[in-house]
């Protein structure tokens, strides 16, 4: 357990220190944490609802973070470059988010050509009934990638590394809220990027 929780620090931790330098993006993970806990409750009572919910607000805020407010240039406080971020990310890196939401974007569209989905669900009568299955099947998008990616890491760093990122990835939300709550205040001071330089 020793090793497993070691692991997950360091994930955590380089997952700040490299791909969370603008005081947008740490806002806008904030707003994805705080969607992302309401998603988890209605996980119990409305699993459709939960999918939307997650996608619509807490993916997209948290991915527009990374593609249109984090720098993209050399990494000072990291001495890397961002070829070299991309390049050693644990999770979805930008060109595997790409290939996620466009895969999310699109898999609606498997439901305007088979509405029951092979079988898998009853056939819309109404908007509510699509936006229904719309949700379960964003769940699963969701499940799935989580699991891919979990056992891709099995093959490429070993199951450790795999289910500490799994872990880390289902507790971001908690552990987001408590690590970004403040981005909000730094960013209406001004200050657009944080200090990484002067942490330890």
């Amino acid at each position: 357990m020793k090793d497993f929780f070691e692991t997950l620090r360091v994930q955590r931790w380089d997952d700040h220190r490299y791909y969370h330098h603008s005081r947008i993006n740490q806002t806008l993970h904030l707003i994805s944490a705080l969607s992302f806990l309401a998603a988890y409750a209605l996980l119990f009572t409305n699993p459709a609802a939960s999918g939307l919910l997650a996608w619509l607000v807490s993916m997209t805020s948290r991915q527009a973070g990374h593609f249109f407010f984090e720098p993209k240039g050399y990494d000072e406080a990291n001495q890397a470059t961002h070829e070299h971020k991309e390049e050693i990310k644990v999770g979805y890196n930008l060109h595997r988010k790409i290939v996620l939401m466009v895969v999310w974007a699109l898999s609606p569209l498997l439901l305007v050509i088979n509405p029951t989905l092979f079988g898998i669900f009853d056939a819309a009568g109404n908007i509510d009934q699509f936006l229904n299955n719309v949700g379960l099947m964003w769940l699963a998008v969701g499940v799935g990638g989580l699991l891919f990616r979990t056992i891709h890491l099995f093959f490429l760093q070993g199951f450790m590394a795999g289910i500490a990122w799994a872990t880390k990835i289902m507790t971001d939300p908690f552990h987001d809220v408590m690590l970004y709550y403040r981005a909000p205040l730094y960013l209406m001071r001004g200050e657009l990027i944080d200090p990484m330089h002067a942490r330890h």
